[in-house]
Parts: C-alpha cells; sequence; structure tokens
C-alpha cells in the first residue's frame, strides 16, 4: 500500500477563514441596523416629549380662560412660556361663536426655534350670568 491511498482521515480543526468573515459580515450588518433602531426610537420619544409637554401648554391657556371670572374680548394673542425644560411660543385666537354668551379660544403651542406647530386644542368660554 502506498501513502497516497492510505490517507488517515482528520477530523476538522475549525473555521475556515471565509467562513469568519462571513459570519463578521452577517455580525456586523445586524449590529447596524440595532443602532438605526435605537436611534429612530431616541428621536421619536424626543419628540413625544415635545408634543406632550406643548399640549399641556395648550390646555394650561384654556385652563387659565376658566379660571378667571372674565369674559374675553375677541382677538389673537401670543407669548412664550416654559414648560419642563423646554420654551415654546403660543397664539390664541378667541372669536365670537353662534350664541353671543360663548367664545371659542382655539390654541396652538410651536416650537420656539422652527415655529412648527407642535399642539392645538380648542375650547369654549361662557359668559357668567351677573
Amino acid at each position: 500500500m502506498t501513502a497516497a491511498t492510505h490517507r488517515i482521515a482528520r477530523p476538522a480543526r475549525g473555521f475556515t477563514l471565509l467562513e469568519t468573515l462571513v459570519a463578521l459580515a452577517i455580525v456586523a450588518i445586524a449590529l447596524v441596523s440595532a443602532l438605526r433602531a435605537m436611534g429612530s426610537t431616541a428621536l421619536a420619544s424626543a419628540e413625544l416629549r415635545d408634543r406632550t409637554l406643548a399640549d399641556w401648554v395648550a390646555h394650561d391657556r384654556l385652563a387659565a380662560y376658566r379660571a378667571s371670572a372674565g369674559f374675553p374680548a375677541t382677538g389673537v394673542h401670543q407669548g412664550r412660556t416654559r414648560q419642563g425644560p423646554l420654551e415654546f411660543q403660543w397664539r390664541e385666537r378667541i372669536a365670537s361663536a353662534s350664541n353671543r354668551s360663548f367664545r371659542r379660544i382655539d390654541v396652538e403651542v410651536m416650537d420656539t426655534e422652527s415655529g412648527h406647530v407642535l399642539a392645538r386644542a380648542t375650547g369654549y368660554i361662557t359668559r357668567v350670568p351677573q
């Protein structure tokens, strides 16, 4: 028997270089997708926080009118306020309703930097009978 016909089978010793490179490429792609997902989640969370705080500002403006005993004049009012760590710009439009004893108040709350409307709220105020 010659040496060529009597080869002894050796057990496999590990992964080939090609298999290792393919595995690393797959892991790298998975990590990049996970990082993108985490980034978009963080952005969505910040946007949700901003919109929630802006909604609180809008409802605070309406609550201030409800708490006062006055009957507001029609017109447009605007200003700035801070809610939590952020500063917002608000605009109110006070209009007459079909019933003269009511006023409709539309509040818009915007981001001070971009002017983008983050929240809107509408409420009605009644004239207190005397």
